[in-house]
Protein backbone atom coordinates (compact mmCIF):
# COMPACT_ATOMS: atom_id res chain seq x y z
CA UNK A 1 0.00 0.00 0.00
CA UNK A 2 3.16 2.15 0.17
CA UNK A 3 2.98 2.59 -3.78
CA UNK A 4 0.04 4.04 -4.04
CA UNK A 5 1.22 7.66 -4.68
CA UNK A 6 -0.41 10.18 -1.93
CA UNK A 7 -1.26 12.57 -4.84
CA UNK A 8 -3.90 10.59 -6.32
CA UNK A 9 -5.54 11.34 -2.96
CA UNK A 10 -5.06 14.96 -3.09
CA UNK A 11 -6.18 14.81 -6.73
CA UNK A 12 -9.62 13.31 -6.12
CA UNK A 13 -9.63 15.63 -3.12
CA UNK A 14 -9.14 18.64 -5.51
CA UNK A 15 -12.56 17.45 -8.00
CA UNK A 16 -14.66 16.95 -4.72
CA UNK A 17 -14.52 13.72 -3.76
CA UNK A 18 -15.39 13.26 -0.03
CA UNK A 19 -13.01 10.95 1.72
CA UNK A 20 -15.06 7.93 1.77
CA UNK A 21 -15.31 8.42 -1.77
CA UNK A 22 -11.50 8.64 -2.60
CA UNK A 23 -11.24 5.41 -0.32
CA UNK A 24 -13.61 3.52 -2.26
CA UNK A 25 -12.38 4.76 -5.97
CA UNK A 26 -9.02 5.36 -5.83
CA UNK A 27 -7.60 3.68 -2.98
CA UNK A 28 -9.71 0.06 -2.33
CA UNK A 29 -9.63 -0.88 -6.35
CA UNK A 30 -5.37 -0.58 -6.48
CA UNK A 31 -5.21 -2.98 -3.16
CA UNK A 32 -7.83 -5.16 -3.70
CA UNK A 33 -5.53 -7.66 -5.29
CA UNK A 34 -3.28 -7.54 -2.23
CA UNK A 35 -6.16 -8.39 -0.27
CA UNK A 36 -7.51 -10.68 -1.90
CA UNK A 37 -4.87 -12.82 -2.59
CA UNK A 38 -3.50 -12.62 1.60
CA UNK A 39 -7.51 -13.59 2.36
CA UNK A 40 -7.46 -16.85 0.09
CA UNK A 41 -3.39 -17.86 1.28
CA UNK A 42 -4.64 -17.45 5.02
CA UNK A 43 -7.65 -19.63 3.74
CA UNK A 44 -5.89 -22.33 2.80
CA UNK A 45 -3.47 -22.79 5.21
CA UNK A 46 -5.56 -22.21 8.14
CA UNK A 47 -8.25 -24.84 6.26
CA UNK A 48 -5.65 -27.69 6.49
CA UNK A 49 -4.18 -27.13 10.40
CA UNK A 50 -5.20 -29.33 12.46
CA UNK A 51 -2.15 -29.40 14.99
CA UNK A 52 -2.44 -26.50 15.67
CA UNK A 53 -5.95 -26.60 17.48
CA UNK A 54 -5.47 -29.81 18.56
CA UNK A 55 -3.07 -28.43 20.65
CA UNK A 56 -4.91 -25.67 21.78
CA UNK A 57 -8.31 -26.27 22.08
CA UNK A 58 -8.22 -30.35 22.39
CA UNK A 59 -8.55 -32.98 19.57
CA UNK A 60 -12.23 -32.79 19.71
CA UNK A 61 -12.85 -29.53 17.76
CA UNK A 62 -15.48 -28.39 15.28
CA UNK A 63 -12.72 -28.58 12.01
CA UNK A 64 -12.71 -30.23 8.89
CA UNK A 65 -9.67 -31.13 9.14
CA UNK A 66 -10.12 -32.73 12.52
CA UNK A 67 -12.72 -34.42 11.35
CA UNK A 68 -10.61 -36.07 8.58
CA UNK A 69 -7.80 -37.07 10.88
CA UNK A 70 -10.70 -38.38 12.88
CA UNK A 71 -12.16 -41.00 10.19
CA UNK A 72 -8.75 -41.64 9.00
CA UNK A 73 -7.54 -43.00 12.12
CA UNK A 74 -11.12 -45.04 12.72
CA UNK A 75 -10.84 -46.72 9.55
CA UNK A 76 -13.65 -45.26 8.15
CA UNK A 77 -12.13 -44.11 5.39
CA UNK A 78 -14.80 -43.51 3.10
CA UNK A 79 -15.94 -40.79 5.06
CA UNK A 80 -12.56 -39.43 5.26
CA UNK A 81 -12.19 -39.17 1.55
CA UNK A 82 -15.77 -37.48 1.00
CA UNK A 83 -14.72 -34.75 3.62
CA UNK A 84 -11.11 -34.09 1.99
CA UNK A 85 -13.13 -34.18 -1.31
CA UNK A 86 -15.17 -31.43 0.04
CA UNK A 87 -12.46 -29.62 1.46
CA UNK A 88 -10.59 -29.67 -1.99
CA UNK A 89 -13.58 -28.70 -4.07
CA UNK A 90 -14.36 -25.46 -1.73
CA UNK A 91 -10.63 -24.57 -1.74
CA UNK A 92 -11.08 -24.90 -5.31
CA UNK A 93 -14.41 -22.88 -5.61
CA UNK A 94 -12.49 -20.15 -3.39
CA UNK A 95 -9.52 -20.00 -6.26
CA UNK A 96 -11.82 -19.91 -9.12
CA UNK A 97 -13.41 -17.11 -7.51
CA UNK A 98 -10.70 -15.01 -6.72
CA UNK A 99 -9.45 -15.99 -10.51
CA UNK A 100 -12.41 -14.62 -11.82
CA UNK A 101 -12.94 -11.28 -9.46
CA UNK A 102 -9.20 -10.35 -9.16
CA UNK A 103 -7.13 -12.02 -11.62
CA UNK A 104 -4.38 -14.74 -10.79
CA UNK A 105 -1.76 -12.47 -13.36
CA UNK A 106 -2.70 -9.69 -10.97
CA UNK A 107 -0.86 -11.65 -7.83
CA UNK A 108 2.06 -10.27 -6.74
CA UNK A 109 4.34 -12.16 -4.27
CA UNK A 110 6.40 -9.79 -2.61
Amino acid sequence: MKVIPPSYERAARSLGATSWTTFRRIYLPQTLPGIAAGSLLVFILAVGYYITPALVGGADGQLISNFIAFHMSKSNWSMAAALSAILLAVVLILYWLYDRLVGIDRLKLG
